[in-house]
């Protein structure tokens, strides 16, 4: 295996400072000087990583969604029955008092920001959203089939909403500074889905 050159290095430098700022102000409120700062790269350099912000900005959430689906790949692999893997996942989100999914989740964070402010910034994590969503279909079909998750006519569906169901608890989460709504949540899903 080829070690990155330190351009490759330098960029995802600025990537994973960028996510860590952007995590906690907002794709908006950070701006180019304070990525570069951050990650110690000097100033002016960053049209050499990036042709725009919003390039940037498309790469960041690249990254995000491919590390999270395969993340969710691995737990989906695990060989245990389909509920444990799904009480894993939402048990993920719900996460430590110190971080949820309100405080780590890229989509909570961005999703309306940049609904209106990018169209491909859009794409990149409307597309993420629905491979999730796809993915708890598979574990809701996996989980009528070994009978340790209810039956439900339409996987699919079902798995969008569910997903739909956190995002609403991590924002209500954000904003009541409170882990009520996601605990709200699993406590749901444990009673709607699981046998």
């Amino acid at each position: 295996m080829t070690e990155p050159s330190k351009s490759d290095q330098t960029r995802a430098r600025i990537l994973a400072t960028g996510r860590a700022l952007v995590l906690s102000r907002g794709f908006g409120g950070v701006g180019l000087k304070d990525i570069l700062a951050a990650a110690g790269v000097p100033k002016g350099s960053f049209y050499y990583y990036f042709p725009s912000k919003e390039a940037f900005g498309c790469a960041l959430l690249d990254g995000y969604v491919q590390e999270y689906l395969a993340a969710l790949d691995g737990l989906i692999a695990l060989p245990e029955p389909a509920a444990a893997r799904m009480a894993r996942y939402f048990s993920g989100a719900l996460g430590t008092e110190a971080a949820t999914m309100a405080d780590r989740c890229l989509v909570v964070k961005l999703a309306a920001e940049i609904a209106d402010l990018s169209e491909d910034m859009r794409q990149i994590l409307d597309a993420g959203v629905a491979q999730v969503c796809a993915r708890l279909a598979l574990l809701l079909r996996e989980g009528a089939t070994d009978g340790s998750l209810a039956s439900h006519p339409d996987p699919e569906r079902s798995g969008a909403m569910l997903y739909a169901q956190w995002l609403g608890a991590a924002i209500h989460a954000k904003l009541s500074r409170s882990r009520t709504p996601l605990e709200q949540a699993m406590e749901d899903t444990r009673a709607r889905f699981f046998t």
